[in-house]
């Protein structure tokens, strides 16, 4: 399909035009979640020549998918609990992500394991990593290498010399999940996916026993539509059973919740020029380099409370705190944390109560005709995930269904990109900029770099950074409203860019300046401005708050109270199908 310039643009004229198609068009494919799965189906629908529909009841990514911990792995640790199937799986797509699909988003990352015990650990870990590396590890980053207490020092001298006996270096991958999932979201609607975010299922559309649609009620206006459809494919990680209630399925797996939270400190709290993988009584711990700061996660709770908004609680920074300053030449405090977040990992249940030992495949099943749900696995997995479902999805489809040829499409922006990192001082020359800063953008955006920058041909302010936000450029807010579908200032601090977690005040000081730049775009009046920054000022406090909290329940109750900046979203969702002014009122 020949599509026309800027045909990826998630803007407001696209969202008014995606509406009117909702309620005219019938689509083969209507996909729920606007998270890596979902977004990853729509991408593998739209290629195959399927009329596609992609709803999401708040932003691409605002769930699971923008709270992982920014690596594109392999999965090392699944080697001990026998998943070898995982792992090669998981090797093939990093490696693909890496060289060809998305170079400009997943990055090579060297890794140190501080080895600890005598004799037995360094010839196990070898072998783990030398079965890592020969099932795809190694192919285009290098493979483990040996060192000496003295070595792994002189990599990261920022660690205990009692803390570890020796080292093995080998490389994994890191990727801004956020933007990557967002990007796949786009490359779909480049394909002919219609995207639409703040569109919440709330009815499903059925004859006789079988699906047809699903009613879909606007987030930010309360509006309602039918969209019909072959299949609906259920993609909603750890909202599966909810879905599934709604259309009074039973289902045939259930998805556990379990909490991951993570911390972010200054990169010069860390004397490393490696990231660390550190072993724990239950899990192990990741202190991954992220720009100008450390990522450091995670833990591994059952999580039974708020699915949207889950809260970190001081045990959790504590339990992070304590277990890497076991290791630390310079222990960190609470003083360090410039963010905190916390996610939910879409565990299959059933095969265990402890969370850390639940399976990440993934499984599939037609729950009803015209009704498919996917669960599970891990984010390096999505693009198999999604052909997996959309294979399954093939027989409510009457015309045939061609195979998958996703690993053959790179997201938009990869094409290209290599050949404009080697040009990176031209193009600093040629927009007036520092060299890094292009370095920056093309990390971002690789070779819709350009469309980035057009933005601000007329408007050279916006070549400027962000006043309390130095690391991003004023132009970087204004195309996440323009062609990334951000529609509120939470979706542009806390996912199209990362200040919500890169600065201590965590986006409030530059809330203001960001939401008079893009109200011009998404038609803010003075009145719509002060709502977005109130709302985001609140969230914010709201989760500093809560991170002081002793417990799950506590830090939960202090977080919910936040206003939503989707004024209609549901929660939950009446099951009943029956939606009016005093059940949104009940939820507030």
């Amino acid at each position: 399909m020949t599509k026309k310039p800027e045909s990826q643009f998630l803007g407001p004229e696209q969202r008014r035009a995606a509406w009117e198609r909702f309620g005219k068009d019938h689509f083969d494919v209507v996909v729920i979640g606007g998270g890596v799965v979902g977004s990853g189906i729509a991408l593998d629908a739209a290629t195959r020549g399927l009329k596609v529909a992609l709803v999401e009841a708040r932003d691409l990514a605002s769930g699971t998918s923008s709270r992982s911990s920014k690596m594109f792995h392999g999965g090392l640790r699944y080697l001990e609990q026998l998943e070898f199937g995982l792992v090669r799986e998981a090797l093939k797509e990093r490696e693909l992500a890496m060289s060809a699909l998305a170079p400009h988003l997943v990055k090579p990352l060297r890794f140190l394991y501080p080895l600890t015990h005598r004799a037995w650990e360094r010839p196990y870990v070898a072998a783990g990593l030398m079965l890592y590396d020969t099932m795809g590890g190694a192919k285009s980053v290098p493979g483990q290498r040996h060192l000496s207490r003295m070595g792994a020092l002189r990599l990261a001298p920022g660690l205990k010399r009692s803390a570890l006996i020796g080292g093995i270096s080998y490389y994994d991958t890191v990727v801004d999940d956020a933007r990557h999932t967002m990007t796949v979201a786009r490359t779909a609607a480049h394909y002919g996916a219609v995207i639409r975010t703040s569109t919440q299922v709330v009815g499903f559309l059925r004859e006789a026993d079988r699906v047809v649609g699903v009613q879909v009620r606007d987030s930010e206006d309360g509006r309602t539509a039918d969209i019909r459809a072959h299949v609906v494919i259920n993609s909603t990680g750890v909202w599966t059973d909810e879905v599934q209630a709604l259309a009074h399925q039973r289902g045939r797996f259930h998805v556990r919740a379990s909490k991951g939270v993570h911390i972010v400190v200054p990169r010069d709290r860390i004397v490393s020029d490696a990231a660390i993988i550190l072993r724990t009584p239950t899990s192990v711990l990741f202190v991954i380099p992220w720009g100008t700061h450390w990522i450091i996660g995670t833990t591994d709770t059952d999580w039974n409370l708020d699915l949207a908004h889950p809260a970190a609680t001081k045990a959790d920074i504590d339990y992070l705190l304590d277990r890497v300053n076991d290791v630390l030449v310079t222990p960190l405090t609470h003083d360090d944390i410039d963010g905190v977040y916390a996610g939910l990992r879409p565990l299959l249940a059933g095969e265990s109560d402890e969370t850390s030992k639940l399976s990440r495949e993934h499984a599939v099943a037609r729950v009803a005709p015209g009704l498919v749900s996917i669960a599970g696995g891990k984010y390096t997995t999505y693009r198999v995930m999604a052909y997996d479902a959309v294979d399954e999805a093939a027989q409510d489809i009457p015309a045939r269904v061609s195979p998958t040829i996703t690993e053959k499409v790179p997201l938009l922006g990869a094409d290209g990109y290599f050949a404009l990192v080697n040009q990176t001082v031209q193009l600093a020359e040629a927009y007036s900029v520092h060299p890094y800063r292009i370095k920056h953008l093309l990390d971002r955006y690789g070779a819709l770099i350009d469309e980035v920058m057009a933005m601000a041909d007329g408007k050279p302010e916006l070549l400027q950074p962000i006043t309390e936000a130095p690391s991003y450029l004023q132009v970087e807010a204004v195309y996440a409203a323009a062609a990334e579908g951000a529609l509120h200032l939470d979706d542009i601090l806390a996912r199209r860019t990362r200040i919500s977690i890169e600065y201590p005040d965590r986006g409030a000081d530059c809330a203001e300046q960001v939401a008079q730049l893009v109200a011009p775009i998404l038609g803010w009046d003075d009145a719509e401005i002060e709502r977005e920054v109130t709302t985001y000022r609140a969230r914010v406090e709201a989760e500093i708050r809560s991170q002081t909290q002793p417990d799950d329940d506590s830090a939960d109750a202090l977080r919910i109270a936040a206003p939503e900046p989707r004024p209609e979203i549901l929660e939950p969702v009446p099951a009943d199908g029956v939606v009016n002014k005093e059940v949104r009122q009940a939820n507030r």
